[in-house]
């Protein structure tokens, strides 16, 4: 199968880009800086624009500029809509142009979708809330589906919070912990909806290949952990205390905006992977935490 796949070259993508080439297929990443991407991500092609792109069966829509990596400035937050309508725009121009077009769309998006829900249990049936984060999601979800009309299958993936201590949260949390300097963040009662890298990758792989497979679905663990419980797990994982907390004011002071991501969580479940037999390889956190830093 002929992939090709936006946002290759991040913490998520470049893992993607590794499986899909290990699994058998031929990789093509549309990317701003190509001569960097084929350098860091072995053996696929970079290609700069989609005229350069053609006999694609499968994409893999990822690319959008990283929202928990500082204060939400109001350009910042048009460089996140930007780059992420942008580029799906672009490509549904693209696959309207093309003689055969593909047959599956699998495109990002993210729990931030459901707002602050407190303690609910969200599937992929819930609404969607009303501030920033929510709205971005959604209407991202919304430029992904009009590939349908095109005749092209549809599948949006609501990501939770991504394990991998290459990069993404665990990376940025590792160097605290393992001073004995970590702990939970506010109340720490917030719940953190959590996935491994390699199970969220592999959950993509599956979106692709189950041509029954449409719509939304949660790229999260079957069992999210409140703030608290996550960073005893951790402490525990690499035999540390948890005792320093992060105060609320702290967090918000340092990131404004942006600090609700931190703050205030989402319970969320994969209802419909599973449902569609999707297997997780790492469901509970201390499996996880144990594999991923062994």
């Amino acid at each position: 199968m002929q992939v090709l796949v936006t946002g290759g070259s991040g913490f998520i993508g470049g893992a993607l880009c590794a499986r899909l080439q290990a699994d058998g297929h031929a990789v093509t990443v549309l990317t701003r800086d190509p001569t960097r991407t084929a350098r860091d991500v072995a053996g696929v092609r970079a290609v700069a624009t989609l005229a350069d792109v053609s006999g694609i069966d499968a994409v893999v829509n990822l690319a959008g500029e990283p929202l928990a990596d500082g204060r939400w400035t109001d350009a910042r937050k048009q460089a996140f809509r930007d780059s992420r309508l942008d580029t799906t725009r672009a490509l549904l121009a693209w696959m309207a142009q093309q003689p055969t077009r593909p047959a599956v769309l699998v495109s990002g998006s993210a729990i931030g979708y459901y707002g602050p829900r407190g303690d609910n249990r969200l599937d992929e049936s819930a609404a969607p809330a009303e501030d920033f984060a929510a709205r971005l999601c959604r209407d991202w979800e919304d430029a992904a589906r009009e590939a349908e009309p095109l005749g092209v299958r549809v599948c949006t993936v609501r990501i939770g919070v991504v394990l991998h201590p290459d990069g993404g949260a665990l990376a940025k949390m590792l160097p605290p912990f393992r001073l004995g300097a970590g702990g939970p963040m506010g109340s720490g009662k917030q719940w953190m909806s959590w996935i491994t890298r390699g199970d969220l990758v592999s959950l993509i792989v599956f979106l692709l290949g189950d041509g029954t497979a449409s719509g939304a679905y949660n790229g999260t663990a079957p069992e999210p952990v409140r703030n608290e419980d996550f960073a005893s797990a951790l402490g525990a994982a690499l035999h540390r205390p948890t005792m320093i907390r992060t105060p609320a004011f702290a967090l918000k002071a340092l990131f404004g905006e942006m600090s609700s991501l931190l703050l205030s969580g989402q319970r969320v479940v994969p209802a419909r992977a599973q449902a569609a037999g999707f297997a997780f390889a790492h469901p509970t956190l201390d499996a996880a935490l144990a594999s991923l830093l062994r």
